[in-house]
């Protein structure tokens, strides 16, 4: 595993790829490359069986250093850095930082590429990789690049911290549908990671981006929110919105759970049918009440006095509410 990190102290864990899967995407790219020129080779053979020996020496190296040399610097610029064989073996060229490449390093990686692969049958490339500590070539060294691996292992996601509770159903008829799916991805990413932030670039990274949520949303955080935390609860938002698409309710449906009566507080009858007088049972033979006096034969009972409701504990977030 390999840590690059970004212009904004970002670390992004990326797999570097070995010698094997490397030599195997080279030869494959080698093949076709090999291919084409031969077949074009003949093809020209064939049309320029009228010229002299000069001419038909200068369209061969021309033709060499078009296919051989300017195919793969083209290829891996238009598809930055995704070769044929690299696709095949589920690779890809990137920058030290993890950025895509450009018509500049692929240069730089075509050019040195046919002096250690061409030229001395990929035995410098080899050896250069086996002593790179992140499987390196020549090229990568001086281009400033890195192969890496596509197709890995999903590893496991980290949890997206909940909300403050006094943030709970603040956001419930925003308007989410203007937010495009890469704002989102990066909102979790920070949401899952702030912890192992910077303070003050996590600090900058939540008002960026709570910004940027802002200006799709119309909605700006509320005076005194901090960044973080209306983040997070516009993801929740967004997450029960899913979860009641999921399950069928339809994305406007809300979700009431009804909160338990006070104590002492009489529970609402339904809407459906009358409310039902308290009928309370019947003292004690002899006409007393454990703990009282006397009562008249018919007469309900008096409710006991209970204590008062114990305070809810609500799981702690991270964050602080406003003051």
């Amino acid at each position: 595993m390999s840590e690059l990190v970004t212009g904004e102290a970002v670390a992004l864990e990326l797999r570097p790829a070995r010698l094997p899967s490397r030599a195997l995407a080279v030869l494959l790219d080698l093949a076709v490359a090999v291919a084409v020129y031969i077949a074009v080779t003949l093809v020209l053979v064939a049309a320029t069986a009228s010229l002299d020996e000069a001419a038909q020496t200068a369209l061969s190296i021309a033709t060499f250093v078009l296919l051989l040399v300017g195919g793969p610097i083209a290829v891996e610029t238009l598809s930055h850095g995704r070769s044929l064989g690299k696709m095949a073996c589920g690779l890809r060229v990137v920058r030290d930082d993890g950025g895509p490449i450009r018509f500049r390093h692929a240069l730089v990686r075509g050019l040195i590429g046919v002096v250690e692969i061409l030229m001395t049958f990929g035995v410098v490339a080899c050896i250069a990789s086996l002593v790179s500590e992140r499987g390196r070539r020549l090229g990568d060294v001086f281009a400033g690049t890195l192969v890496v691996r596509e197709r890995i292992p999903v590893a496991r996601a980290g949890s997206v911290p909940p909300p403050p509770p006094w943030l709970a159903g603040r956001f419930s008829g925003l308007d989410l549908s203007a937010v495009p799916d890469d704002l989102w991805l990066a909102v979790r990413q920070y949401l899952t990671r702030m912890q192992q932030l910077d303070p003050q670039v996590g600090h900058t990274m939540a008002q960026r981006l709570a910004a940027d949520l802002a200006a799709r949303t119309g909605t700006p955080a509320p005076p005194g929110v901090p960044a973080g935390a209306y983040l997070a609860a516009v993801v929740q938002e967004r997450q029960a919105r899913e979860a009641r698409r999921a399950f069928g309710n339809g994305p406007a449906a809300k979700e009431t759970v009804p909160s338990p009566p006070y104590a002492g507080q009489a529970v609402p009858p339904p809407a459906d049918r009358p409310a039902m007088p308290s009928v309370h049972p019947s003292p004690p033979p002899g006409g007393q009440v454990p703990g009282g006096g006397p009562i008249a034969p018919g007469n309900p009972v008096a409710s006991p006095p209970q204590d008062a409701q114990p305070s809810e504990r609500r799981p702690s977030t991270g964050f602080v509410p406003p003051a």
